[in-house]
């Protein structure tokens, strides 16, 4: 679960992407609280648990001109759990952001920062290369049409009906609460 919520919130960080311009993107849209709704992946563990799933909080904090704080909560069989993650910057191409281990690669392949954003994720793990789709969204609910955008993303990167999960809500497990 660990590594799920990590790469989630290093997917989350990428929504700092660049919306077209030259002026580069303005960090200050993607600061406030997200919810991770729906995820596709190749990964062995998420298709095993992908059934108990529930939705990811985070909280995403810009400090100074390169880093990011990023809270998380997520509610695991052991309760809830919450993580802090400063991740650096480390490019201005595509604003890509590292954390601890720096295996990941993010993309952002559309948001409008104001209520969604799909996130393609790539990660080696044991020496396979797993790959993870991610909708986030303002609000808990996404509107009918976002969530097609999500699917015709996924099946774009290849991934199966059966690798696609609309994650359902959970109220217990906050990032905004001690």
């Amino acid at each position: 679960m660990r590594t799920v919520v990590l790469s989630l919130g290093l997917a989350l960080l990428c929504l700092l992407r660049a919306e077209a311009g030259a002026a580069g993107p303005d960090r200050s849209k993607i600061a406030g609280k997200w919810y991770v709704v729906a995820l596709a992946s190749n990964s062995e563990f998420y298709l095993r648990e992908k059934d108990r799933l529930k939705m990811v909080m985070a909280s995403l904090s810009v400090l100074g001109e390169d880093k990011l704080k990023v809270s998380f909560a997520a509610l695991t069989p052991e309760g809830c759990r919450r993580r802090e993650t400063i991740f650096k910057k480390t490019s201005d191409e595509g604003e890509v952001y590292l954390s601890e281990g720096g295996d990941k690669m993010v993309q952002v392949l559309d948001t409008d920062y104001k209520s969604y954003a799909v996130i393609f994720a790539t990660r080696v793990k044991d020496g396979k290369t797993l790959h993870m789709l991610r909708l986030y969204s303002r609000r808990q609910e996404v509107s009918p049409e976002v969530m097609a955008l999500f699917r015709r993303f996924a099946k774009e990167q290849s991934f199966t009906d059966e690798m696609i999960k609309m994650l359902p809500s959970q109220d217990e497990c906050r990032v905004d609460e001690p």
